[in-house]
């Protein structure tokens, strides 16, 4: 399984501005296109909310690909 690192900014990030800040699509469109078709997971559950915010401690996985997000 593939891990990236990802250190927050602010407070949050949502979800589809995450999977574009990490190079997993092109667009946040393209984020929101990816969490609808069910592939997103969010600490192990399947998250359907586009504009999740994703905060410190909090996994993202898709497929083989995890995300894990700090603070800075």
């Amino acid at each position: 399984m593939e891990s990236v690192d990802f250190s927050l900014n602010d407070e949050f990030v949502e979800l589809n501005q995450l999977l574009k800040l990490v190079g997993l699509c092109d667009s946040g469109g393209a984020g929101k296109q990816l969490v609808a078709s069910g592939a997103v997971r969010v600490d192990g559950k399947v998250e359907l909310r586009k504009t999740c915010k994703i905060r410190h401690g909090q996994t993202v996985r898709i497929g083989e690909i995890r995300i894990k997000v700090s603070a800075p």
